[in-house]
């Protein structure tokens, strides 16, 4: 215990601090060193080509998920013999509905019609423009 009152008695309070770490009231004034690192207001321009190429990823991606979201409820093997489903009797039930079927496979179409607007949308016209 008496290393712990040593080691409280010699803090020092962030007031008392003096020297080159202390923190002054002198305005920093502009230098090379700190000019280069200075921060812009100007926000940083994306180039062209990425800005194509995750629009191209984007694209591919949702007419690969679109495609397999509308497809895959009316393919049996697949959707009816579906190992997450068949856990549960009431579950199988439900998806095995026609309707349920409908509503996945409009969200599927729903994927293709965005990556269809995205496909048309000319570079320019999105929405962080």
């Amino acid at each position: 215990m008496p290393e712990q009152q040593e080691r409280d008695s010699t803090a020092v309070s962030p007031s008392d601090e003096s020297g080159p770490g202390a923190a002054q009231d002198i305005p920093m004034q502009p230098s090379s060193t700190n000019l280069a690192t200075a921060p812009s207001n100007e926000p940083q321009r994306i180039p062209r080509w990425l800005q194509h190429a995750e629009r191209f990823l984007r694209v591919i991606v949702r007419i690969y998920i679109g495609l397999v979201v509308c497809l895959v409820p009316w393919f049996p093997p697949l959707w009816d013999a579906n190992p997450l489903f068949a856990g549960s009797p009431t579950v199988e039930n439900f998806i095995t509905q026609g309707a349920v079927r409908g509503l996945v496979s409009g969200l599927g179409l729903l994927n293709l019609w965005l990556a269809l607007r995205d496909v048309l949308q000319g570079p320019n016209d999105g929405p962080h423009s």
